[in-house]
């Protein structure tokens, strides 16, 4: 079972100082890895999900955490896709994953904010299309000697982009979402798949749906399974979510503002790591 944290793109978080420090701390306490969110621009209605609260864009971040730390993990949880222009993504992706010597993970989904979609090009009827194109155009250019990609969002031809990422084809792809659909994207495209805010039942229900969800690529191997739980577990919790199959926790604070963070990073490192 790995163990992540998330949310030192926001909040309190937010203050350069205050960043590395928390990473670096996150580090020493055996955390296997940082995972960031991905809102560029959110409605000033936005309910749940203060649009005024600092929030770090969350590629420029993780180049930041890969320069200021050594060991630890890094991961997206998750970028939205379809907002993203994918040749300049993959080339981004590509220079983390080479800067931190290969510890980066990329969890993706399609986006759910509708203002925020529409402001970067992308709409809520067309953004489950965009992100499989894009996929596909990202692995190209990942994966083929001499790319070449024509769909209908993004054409390239002849083109090529270097240095590839360390881990080969890529790294890891955790898609998330809990449709139908995103089952099935997981289980076409992804290394894993991503629940947020599942207690271990509903977890278990989405582990169901995603065994039932259609036949996996037999180059893809086994599907991992990551959880963000509802709160902070317990030892014995965890190891719920370890009976049921989970891989990895991405745990977050109660809040990102004050020094909630630092007191989770503390909790983990005593009471989950090296006891899961």
């Amino acid at each position: 079972m790995k163990l992540a944290l998330y949310g030192l793109h926001r909040g309190s978080s937010a203050d350069p100082d205050t960043l590395a420090r928390r990473a670096r701390l996150a580090e020493d306490a055996g955390i296997d890895e940082l995972w960031v969110g991905d809102h560029i621009a959110l409605p000033v209605t936005a309910d749940g999900d203060p649009a005024d609260q600092p929030r770090l864009e969350a590629v420029v971040t993780l180049a930041h955490l890969a320069a200021v730390t050594t060991r630890i993990g890094l991961g997206f949880g998750v970028i939205v896709l379809p907002q993203r222009q994918p040749v300049l993504l993959a080339k981004q992706l590509a220079s983390i994953d080479v800067l931190s010597k290969g510890r980066l993970t990329v969890g993706i989904g399609v986006g759910y904010v509708e203002p925020e979609l529409a402001a970067l090009g992308a709409t809520l009827a067309d953004r489950a299309a965009r992100t499989e194109e894009y996929l596909d155009a990202m692995r190209a250019l990942w994966d083929e000697p001499v790319p070449s990609f024509h769909g209908r969002f993004v054409s390239f031809d002849g083109v090529v982009q270097r240095p590839r990422p360390v881990q080969r084809p890529h790294p890891p792809l955790v898609l998330g979402g809990h449709s139908p659909r995103a089952y099935r994207r997981a289980v076409r495209y992804g290394n894993g798949w991503y629940g947020w805010d599942l207690a271990p039942e509903a977890a278990a229900a989405s582990i169901a749906a995603l065994r039932a969800a259609g036949e996996r690529p037999p180059d893809l191997g086994e599907l991992e399974i990551t959880i963000t739980p509802p709160g902070t577990p317990d030892p014995d919790t965890v190891r719920r979510y370890a009976d049921l199959g989970v891989d990895r926790l991405v745990i977050q604070p109660p809040t990102m503002d004050g020094t909630a963070i630092e007191d989770l990073i503390t909790t983990m490192g005593e009471t989950l790591v090296g006891r899961i």
